[in-house]
């Protein structure tokens, strides 16, 4: 005989009628069942909050400390009550079965929601433990945690309205046909964006830290966060700009992850010489230029090789238009070549180029197309500032200028010589 018979029958002994001995029995019963369900939800509550953190303390494994920080103990004790409720209602109102199927009914819309909470804990303490490991970086999944979730969500929703109305949820999903287009328009944007987390991710296009550059929403900076209907990034500038996930998908963007794996990142940038100051080099300026450490080396050898050459010519060497002679520009990008392999800060094993670009009304450029070893930004421009402040510097040891546009100095000063003239 179970302790609610046993009440029922010692109440049954006093002088009053059955029925108001089974009503005080029940009401006594669920007082009871009450009462039980709170003391096993205090003693649960009581082991989530101080005994479990103490034994996840003594644990050599981080992964208990993420599901105590993310509460999942705390919501699996919110089980408890309910659990035992469950167990010991039908007992204890089974004289009154509609009233015990009511109660049921409330007991069980309770479980879904703690159990909800429960999950919802647990997807967040897992998504936290894949965040500390190294291949998080390269296939971030905080998009599927996000479908996890409204998946979850969307389910007991269905299993609310189920018990609400007591009914399967098989009975209401065969009612989800007709509304699949409602669903689809509702979640577009989360069904684009899990659509295209899934490109992203499989074909490795973009990962948390990436410096990505999206003209058309102004974005140029770092990855910080990919959910699953936006991307943010942060922006040198410390702004945040925040793209449709499904638009990365659907538009071009600049990923520079591969600068940033490879040995170097790219300088290209040309000065302008003046062609005007083009010019063949004399034997006085040979020597200058052979003084130079750079390229001592280059002259000299040049000087024989040229030598050779013009003597093979025999009587057509006594015109100068017939003969090999060196030009300054030419010794100029020699010096450039030789400068930036000898600089400690330039890859050599990547493109190595100094060319001339075709000229234009702004001079000939002579652009340098190099890879940095150092790849942060500020360092990056520090190197390629100190490069051209040399080579700008120089540049008139080799007789040359650099083109530029007259300024008001240069119309003032000859204004002034203009002035002046007649009086000398």
């Amino acid at each position: 005989m179970t302790p609610f018979e046993t009440l029922q029958s010692w109440i049954e002994q006093l002088p009053i009628e059955a029925a108001s001995a089974s009503a005080i029995t029940a009401v006594i019963a669920t007082t009871v069942v009450i009462l039980l369900s709170i003391v096993a939800y205090l003693i649960s509550r009581r082991i989530a909050n101080r005994t479990i953190p103490r034994i996840v303390q003594r644990t050599s494994n981080t992964w208990d400390d993420v599901l105590a920080e993310k509460n999942v103990f705390r919501h699996c004790a919110l089980l408890v009550p309910a659990l035992t409720a469950q167990l010991f209602i039908p007992v204890a109102l089974d004289a009154y079965p509609a009233f015990a199927a009511v109660i049921t009914r409330i007991i069980n819309i309770y479980l879904i929601l703690a159990a909800v909470m429960v999950v919802d804990a647990l997807v967040n303490a897992l998504h936290a433990i894949y965040q500390r490991l190294k291949v998080s970086r390269d296939i971030p999944l905080t998009g599927f945690t996000q479908v996890v979730k409204i998946i979850l969500y969307f389910l007991a929703i269905l299993l609310l309205l189920a018990t609400l109305l007591d009914r399967t949820p098989f009975y209401l999903f065969s009612g989800l046909g007709a509304m699949t287009a409602v669903l689809m328009l509702v979640f577009k944007d989360p069904i684009l964006g899990f659509v295209a987390g899934i490109q992203l991710i499989s074909n490795r296009m973009l990962k948390q830290g990436d410096w990505i550059e999206m003209p058309k929403y102004g974005a140029d900076g770092d990855v910080m966060d990919i959910t699953l209907t936006t991307v943010k990034v942060r922006n040198f500038d410390r702004t945040i700009t925040t793209i449709p996930t499904y638009a990365l998908i659907s538009d071009s963007f600049k990923n520079w992850r591969g600068m940033q794996e490879s040995g170097g990142r790219r300088i290209k940038r040309s000065i302008n010489i003046d062609m005007r100051t083009i010019r063949f080099c004399t034997p006085s300026m040979l020597q200058r230029f052979a003084k130079i450490r750079h390229i001592s080396d280059y002259i000299n050898r040049k000087n024989q090789e040229i030598a050779t050459h013009n003597a093979a010519l025999g009587p057509d060497a006594r015109d100068t238009a017939n003969c090999r002679r060196l030009t300054n520009i030419g010794t100029f990008r020699a010096y450039v070549d030789a400068y930036l392999r000898h600089h400690p800060m330039i890859n050599t094993d990547m493109t190595f180029l100094v060319r001339q670009l075709p000229p234009t009304e702004h001079g000939l450029p002579l652009e340098i197309y190099v890879f940095c070893r150092d790849k942060v930004w500020a360092n990056y421009e520090a190197v390629q500032s100190d490069i051209f402040d040399h080579l700008l510097a120089i540049l008139p040891e080799f007789d040359l200028r650099v083109f530029q546009y007259p300024s008001g100095y240069d119309v003032t000063s000859l204004g002034e010589r203009l002035i002046d003239a007649p009086k000398q």
